[in-house]
């Protein structure tokens, strides 16, 4: 199965396993504390929502061959803030499944050749790309509201998996905004399973296999180094199988990625 497949099938995945959640939260839950920092749980359903409405556009553009056109990103916004916790949960559902179910429409052609303008980005980008982008803010959101309700709740493993796919290849560019090398003395090279962790102050990245001179181990599944890349594994959401041993510390690589 090609990345872009993979893809689209963890889109979908994620979108039904948080569209299942919604109708069971009453106010109360959905004004309840989200893990994201200073989110409650319909904030973060906002976030997603307006994200779907916004990360259509170019989709369906690049889909028929039209130009993007100007978008009013604001106003979206707005839109979603000004609204109830409850219509902010139930428009996540509709405007979630719209993207997803345009993304399923396109043929295998369209999701290996289409290139995205995504409005942001220097350049036109390949789908796998414009998805995958949206795949990393889903499974983590979808995180922050199960882990809102259960502090040991974990990233589905082949999304963890996948993200640590593209954040290896067509995504890893990403790394140059959400981490901070600068944040260690040193340099360091972390074995984590059958992925690795290359952090100096002026490159960090994920890496496709072992380095070949480790100066430090993470012990963990590999959900957890997702976790911990995108700055979702506090202390309070740490599991207990999760160490780093070597010449750098959970705690020092906790500030290489605060987050986002």
């Amino acid at each position: 199965m090609s990345l872009a497949d993979r893809v689209t099938r963890q889109l979908r995945h994620h979108h039904d396993r948080l569209a299942a959640l919604v109708p069971t939260l009453d106010e109360a839950a959905l004004t309840s504390p989200s893990a994201a920092s200073e989110w409650r749980i319909c904030d973060v359903l906002s976030h997603l929502g307006s994200g779907a409405e916004i990360s259509l556009r170019p989709i369906a553009a690049a889909a028929s061959g039209q130009p993007v056109g100007e978008a009013d990103n604001q106003a979206v916004w707005d839109r979603w803030n000004a609204a109830t916790p409850r219509e902010q949960a139930d428009w996540f559902v509709t405007a979630d499944a719209a993207y997803v179910e345009a993304v399923e429409a396109l043929d295998d052609d369209q999701r290996e050749s289409l290139l995205v303008d995504m409005g942001f980005l220097p350049a036109p980008v390949p789908f796998v790309v414009a998805a995958g982008m949206r795949l990393n803010e889903v499974v983590l959101h979808v995180w922050d509201v199960e882990a809102g309700f259960a502090p040991d709740s974990t990233l589905d493993p082949e999304a963890a998996g996948l993200l640590l796919d593209l954040l290896t290849g067509p995504l890893s560019f990403l790394l140059g905004f959400s981490s901070k090398g600068e944040a260690l003395d040193t340099a360091a090279a972390v074995h984590a399973g059958r992925f690795g962790l290359h952090v100096a102050p002026d490159v960090v990245e994920v890496l496709e296999a072992t380095p070949v001179a480790p100066t430090a181990t993470f012990s963990g599944h590999e959900e957890a180094l997702v976790r911990l890349v995108a700055g979702r594994l506090g202390p309070a959401y740490t599991p207990e199988e999760v160490t780093v041993t070597g010449n750098v510390t959970l705690d020092d690589l906790r500030r290489v990625f605060p987050g986002y």
